[in-house]
């Protein structure tokens, strides 16, 4: 997985190494936009009424502003939640928990462990779950909507290898029967544009360089349960003390996302394709679709472990 930024660092005897952060898909540098929202975060009760409280309000609202407009959405759609795993888990059960019984939640085998655990503890409830083959790259087969389909769940691209999915192909084959569409977008949304027309949309902070925190998109006029039962707040989805800095952050992160993608994606693969050269030369196996995400590279060599590369490599 190819990284974005180069740092120094002390290295074991001392001196000061450059290192080369190849991780970026695991968890992306917080951006510098990012530091400087966080700077002025209010830590006031957006609940409250007095002045602090309503510092807190307007620093929320703010942040849920420049996210809407950033995912070309309205406010009342955006719900902010700890993470990217809470915002799928919040997709998936919120969504499910509105289904007739007898309709059936769609998604694939290679999609992230939150889509998989979530659906598997469906399955375990009782819900109808089909977890569809993939190809050898990674790629799902819109082939496996079928009719009595209810909610199917897709990423935008697989976390793993980077392999980019066909999002649109899905959103207009599942409406053709009735079916809502959750998109995973937790990797890619600073590469690749997500298609219009899904239904839910889930984000992770830590994949766009914020940090921390995750957002949920819902269209408006969909109703989805929640997972926490409380307070009014995030509009009856998530109930709960907000948290302001991890909304600014991913406000922040998420803006930047949207712009320059295309300048952004060609240089992360001219690096990516530097990399890849050096491993072939190096004696690895290059893997993964064509058609990825330009901030991977995988490959492998023979019996070693990447476990045991990545951990030579890390004290290297």
């Amino acid at each position: 997985m190819v990284g974005s930024g180069e740092g120094s660092q002390m290295g074991w005897e001392g001196p000061q190494v450059k290192r080369i952060f190849l991780d970026d898909a695991g968890g992306a540098p917080i951006l510098p936009e990012v530091a400087v929202a966080l700077r002025s975060v209010p830590d006031g009760n957006p609940s409250s009424l007095h002045a602090e409280g309503r510092a807190a309000r307007a620093a929320l609202d703010q942040a849920r502003d420049r996210t809407a407009q950033a995912l070309s959405a309205d406010r009342t759609e955006i719900t902010f939640t700890s993470s990217g795993t809470e915002a799928i888990n919040l997709a998936l059960f919120g969504a499910a928990r509105r289904l007739p019984g007898s309709g059936v939640i769609l998604t694939w085998a290679a999609e992230h462990q939150a889509v998989l655990g979530a659906a598997r503890r469906l399955q375990a409830d009782g819900r109808r779950v089909v977890i569809a083959p993939v190809d050898r790259e990674a790629h799902a087969d819109p082939d496996a909507i079928t009719p009595g389909t209810a909610l199917v769940s897709i990423g935008l691209a697989n976390n793993e290898v980077g392999t980019i999915q066909p999002v649109r192909d899905v959103i207009d084959r599942a409406h053709a029967v009735g079916a809502l569409v959750h998109i995973d977008a937790c990797a890619g949304p600073r590469w690749i544009p997500i298609p219009d027309g899904a239904d839910i949309v889930s984000f992770s902070g830590h994949k766009v360089g914020a940090g921390r925190g995750g957002a949920i998109y819902v269209k408006d006029g969909l109703r989805i349960d929640p997972l926490f039962y409380g307070g009014p707040q995030e509009w009856g989805r998530r109930a709960g003390h907000e948290d302001i800095a991890s909304a600014v952050a991913f406000a922040a992160a998420i803006a930047v996302s949207g712009r320059d993608q295309n300048t952004r994606a060609s240089e992360a693969q001219k690096r990516s394709t530097a990399l890849r050269t050096i491993l072939a030369d190096l004696g690895g196996h290059l893997t993964g679709a064509d058609d990825r995400l330009p901030n991977f590279a995988s490959c492998s060599f023979g019996d070693r472990k990447g476990e045991d590369m990545l951990l030579a490599l890390d004290i290297a």
